[in-house]
């Protein structure tokens, strides 16, 4: 069973830290500075969390957000299985934490506390992308 204390508390005014879950995935990818994790209208099969480093996630000269250590991104491909709504960018050296959609359901279905995170995440991010569009 997984310790639901290991994936991070939730603040009101924080995103849920993701490292303490997936610090030990087996499969891991390394960016270098400048490498595209993936662009806008890719297909996508899988999300990743930042284990070391930081990411950009924009979409041309945009940048709607900054990812480091304990962030993920690519959550909502595994979620309603369509392309990547923007393009993610290493900013620093980062490896990454790469989970596929069979992994995603069983921690969905085994830690509730992870995916009340997960929507949680989405959220935030929903209200900050509305703030940004209202100006």
């Amino acid at each position: 069973m997984i310790d639901a204390g290991t994936i991070g508390a939730h603040m009101a005014d924080s995103e849920p830290n993701f490292l303490g879950l997936f610090r030990r995935e087996p499969k891991v990818i390394a960016l270098k500075p400048g490498e595209i994790l993936f662009q806008k209208d890719d297909p996508a099969r899988n999300m990743y969390v930042v284990l070391t480093g930081e990411l950009s996630i924009g979409d041309g000269n945009a940048v709607f957000e900054k990812l480091s250590e304990g962030g993920i991104v690519g959550e909502m491909a595994l979620i309603d299985h369509g392309t990547r709504s923007a393009t993610v960018t290493a900013s620093t050296n980062c490896t990454l934490a790469e989970i596929d959609e069979k992994r995603f359901l069983f921690l969905v279905q085994q830690t509730p506390t992870f995916a009340l995170n997960v929507m949680r995440l989405l959220s935030h991010r929903l209200r900050r992308m509305n703030g940004m569009v209202k100006g």
